[in-house]
């Protein structure tokens, strides 16, 4: 160890200037920059900064700034172990900035050796092209039913033959679209746009999902736009609540109980909760019953993000695993 904090020691023996350009960029590969581009007015864009601590001692996430309140950064993780990688999360909310828009993001490490990464991100938000809502949320969806949701694309541009000529969508989202040209309004002027509508697959995969659309435009100065679509699908005949389990105000070594109820249409006996560990457990009851209720303990080993997925299988014949999600921050 003294070997490993004499090398610390050489490498920090620069003036503050270099020390904090040379050592904590690093731990993000030299990937210190992103631009969304050209984006609709009130977009929600997304990004993850990847950094992989390099060094033979742990670091910690110490502090995050930035310059803009349309900017949150969340890490993965605080602390990061040697050879360990986890992302920073980067959201920027198009409603707060018209035009182009600029963020740095300060990221301190330490504890002992104090280093701070600059990280920039950029985005062009235009006035000309709006998304209503922000993005297709369909929250906590049952598997197999039917759920239609809607969003409108309109342009106000002075573009007279503005079109969408291609969308794109992952071959593999739990979702159909939909596309009509929106209709007039009365009174108004000619509305330019489209309406997407998103319909859940009835044989959609439980589990949480966030997919990205991309709309291919015949502008040049904006050639694409994108919006997201979101939930968390519930397996087949079993609803499970509340999912996620929420975390908050809870600190390092303090526990945490919550209850958590499992339904279905015909009585069922939970067989097994996959996932635990890591200081999560569950217990439930060795009955069957059309409700049931299970007891999640968390206990805090560790500051930084929480997410865990857990798999509740049942005795449903066919049914498969239903998920239920543990999200939150434990703080130091």
């Amino acid at each position: 160890m003294r070997k490993v904090v004499l090398a610390l020691v050489a490498v920090f023996a620069l003036s503050p200037v270099v020390r904090a350009q040379a050592w904590a960029d690093k731990l993000f590969g030299g990937e210190t920059v992103h631009d969304f581009g050209v984006v609709p007015r009130g977009a929600q864009l997304k990004y993850a900064f990847k950094l992989t601590n390099i060094y033979k001692v742990p670091l910690e996430i110490t502090e995050i700034r930035v310059s803009c309140g349309c900017v949150k950064a969340d890490p993965s993780t605080k602390l990061l172990q040697p050879n360990e990688t986890a992302t920073l999360n980067i959201s920027m909310d198009g409603r707060q900035f018209s035009g182009s828009k600029t963020v740095r993001v300060f990221v301190t490490v330490g504890p002992k050796y104090i280093s701070t990464a600059t990280l920039t991100v950029s985005a062009n938000s235009r006035g000309d092209v709006a998304f209503s809502p922000n993005e297709i949320d369909f929250g906590t969806h049952q598997r197999g039913a039917a759920a239609t949701k809607p969003i409108d694309v309109e342009y106000t541009g002075t573009m007279v033959d503005w079109r969408v000529v291609e969308i794109v969508k992952n071959s593999s989202a739990p979702f159909e679209l939909k596309v009509e040209e929106l209709s007039r309004l009365v009174n108004s002027p000619v509305r330019r746009g489209y309406r997407i509508s998103a319909t859940m697959k009835a044989d959609a995969a439980p589990g949480p999902f966030k997919q990205e659309v991309l709309l291919k435009t015949n502008d040049p100065s904006s050639p694409v736009l994108s919006f997201q679509v979101v939930g968390n699908v519930q397996g087949g005949g079993l609803t499970v609540a509340p999912s996620p389990i929420a975390v908050s105000g809870l600190k390092v070594g303090e526990g945490l109980t919550k209850k958590v109820f499992i339904r279905a249409s015909k009585p069922f006996r939970v067989t097994a909760v996959e996932g635990q560990g890591g200081g999560i457990t569950v217990d439930f009851p060795n009955r069957e019953d059309t409700t049931l209720v299970l007891t999640v303990n968390i206990q805090a080993s560790k500051a930084g993000n929480l997410r865990r997925e857990l798999s509740i299988r049942t005795s449903l014949e066919g049914e498969a695993a239903a998920p239920l999600l543990i999200e939150g921050v434990i703080e130091p």
